[in-house]
């Protein structure tokens, strides 16, 4: 800029100052875009969260409905082949006596089984629930430290820039009373 006059070089700095604050207000504007943005990003995995949660709920209720009505016809056959039998049980008690004993037991065996299996079942969606919730709080923790990184970043830039305008107002103050003293 070539030396002019004292209002043309205020004006010159009034125009940097104003550049700077416009600088200021996008960069606001940004940051309060991107904590709407990461606001909307947690609420829409909760939802899914949520999601996910009532879709095991039922899950879990239906294969106890099923294993009730599985539990229920077993023991309605279990009842009509005991009522069907009950009048040749007398003849037949010794010979048949030790085949009803092993039907007992391959049901005890089966319902055991089911046991099992139901156990194991609820294991791995449980282990599944757990690591689903561990990459939740895994992804928590990265967005927050990648929000304070930004926040820091900002801060910085805040300082740097107020630092540099107290610069500038001190030099305007020095030129005005330099030419104060002058004139």
């Amino acid at each position: 800029m070539a030396q002019g006059t004292l209002e043309e070089r205020v004006a010159y700095l009034e125009g940097k100052v104003e550049e700077q604050s416009r600088g200021y207000r996008e960069l606001r504007e940004d940051v309060q875009q991107l904590s709407a943005r990461v606001e909307a990003m947690d609420q829409r995995l909760s939802a899914r969260m949520d999601a996910l949660d009532q879709k095991v709920e039922r899950f879990r209720e239906e294969l106890v409905g099923e294993i009730r009505a599985l539990n229920l016809l077993l023991t309605r056959q279990v009842e009509a082949l005991d009522r069907r039998l009950t009048g040749q049980v007398e003849a037949l008690d010794g010979r048949l006596s030790g085949r009803i004993d092993a039907l007992d037991q391959k049901v005890e065996r089966f319902r055991e089984e089911l046991a099992g299996s139901i156990a194991g079942l609820d294991h791995r969606l449980s282990g599944r629930i757990d690591a689903l919730d561990q990459k939740m709080d895994r992804f928590r923790e990265e967005l927050s430290g990648r929000i304070d990184a930004l926040d820091q970043k900002v801060t910085r830039q805040f300082l740097w820039t107020v630092g540099v305008q107290v610069a500038v107002l001190l030099a305007v103050v020095g030129a005005l009373a330099a030419a104060v003293f002058r004139g």
